[in-house]
Order: structure tokens, then sequence, then C-alpha cells
């Protein structure tokens, strides 16, 4: 089902759950992407959960949308526009507080998915704002320091569950990268499973069991 009624368009597979407010994971694809792309995931995961598949703000020629623009210069190379990053991570955590009224879940379960640009965004998302999510999924992504919140540090993160993974032979976004996501979890008591796997930058099947198996046990 998709719908367009509240500030980012999306899509959305209902809980079963026929009483009470249901747990949630929302999904953030990648750069050029759309939120078709990780919705054949919602169909296998948790019948509790209400998935929720978003699209990104920013449309991109020809096709597919961007959390934020990927630039390319003489000067800079490639860089990342963070002052629109940073602005996708307040207009994602806007986006999670509506559907949590208009779909009656419970905001003190929800999972946040991203893959790529989708989980940087996922990083910056959970580690500024702790107490909005509970659960983390982080694939193919990385963190970068310079989109959390100011003051991050100074709050309680020992509440989220972080599942981190890459692959090995991811050329987009380097290995290294990501095997630095361990120590700065650690360093902010952040619960957390890394995996790598045989794969490029994609979400191989032996990924997708490995996260759905830890989500079912974090619900």
């Amino acid at each position: 089902m998709s719908t367009t009624t509240l500030s980012l368009e999306h899509l959305i597979r209902p809980s079963t759950m026929t009483t009470g407010k249901a747990p949630a994971l929302f999904m953030f694809h990648g750069y050029g992407s759309d939120e078709a792309n990780l919705f054949p995931f919602a169909p296998h995961l948790p019948e509790m959960l209400t998935v929720i598949s978003v699209r990104a703000p920013y449309p991109l020629e020809p096709n597919g949308y961007a959390w934020y623009a990927i630039q390319f210069d003489e000067v800079r190379g490639k860089w990342n526009d963070e002052v629109q990053a940073r602005d996708s991570r307040d207009k994602i955590i806007t986006f999670i507080e509506e559907a949590c009224e208009a779909y009656h879940l419970d905001s003190n379960n929800i999972t946040i998915l991203g893959f790529s640009q989708g989980a940087i965004l996922s990083y910056a998302i959970a580690l500024s704002f702790p107490e909005k999510v509970k659960n983390v999924i982080a694939l193919s992504g990385y963190l970068n320091e310079n989109l959390l919140q100011k003051g991050y540090e100074d709050k309680d993160h020992s509440t989220l569950n972080f599942y981190v993974s890459h692959g090995k032979t991811d050329a987009v976004i380097p290995l290294e990268w990501a095997q630095k996501t361990s120590a700065f979890l650690e360093a902010l008591n952040v619960a957390h499973t890394y995996e790598e796997f045989p794969m490029a930058h994609e979400i191989a099947p032996d990924n997708f069991y490995a996260f759905r198996k830890w989500l079912a046990g974090h619900l």
C-alpha cells in the first residue's frame, strides 16, 4: 500500500496485530533509488511489524532520489552535501513522529533499516536521537560524525541495538570505513553486532537472513 499524506512519500505494509500499538520498521534506500527498492523485504519480515519504506526528498535526473547530494568537482573531487544530509536527518525524525501518530505505532519500539546512504542517515538519526529509536540495521554504510547532532555524546545510548554489515568487496564504500564502526559504538556503550559478507555493494541473501534473525531477537 502506498500513501503520500505524510511529509515523506512511502510504502507501508501494516502489522497483523489487531489490538494495541504495533512496533514498526522504517526503511531508507540508497542514493539514486526509491521507496520500492527495499520494500520487497517486507513480506519476509515479522508479521507483527508495520513496515514503512520511505522515499528520499531530493529527486535525481533522470530518475531516483537522494537523501543528500553527492557532487564531483576538480578541486574537491567527490564530496557530500552535509547540510542536506542533516536536513534529511531531521525530516526523517519528523516523519517517524507523524507515522507513529497516523498509523498508531509503538514509539518505544522503532527499528530503522538503511542501505548505503540510508545507512549513513540511520547512524545519524539513532546516535543524535537515541530516545526515538530502539534498533538500527545499517547495511553497507558508514558513520559520518559530521552528521551527528551537536551534544550527541551527552545522551544515553545504552538502550540502542545495532546490526551492522558490509561487503568484503564493496567498491562504493570501502570496507575499512565500516570497520571503524565498532570502536565508535563501544565508546558510546551501544550494543551491536558487526558482520562482513562475501559480496559487493549489495544485500546478499545471507546478509538478509542474518539481519532478519537478529531483528526477530530484538523486537
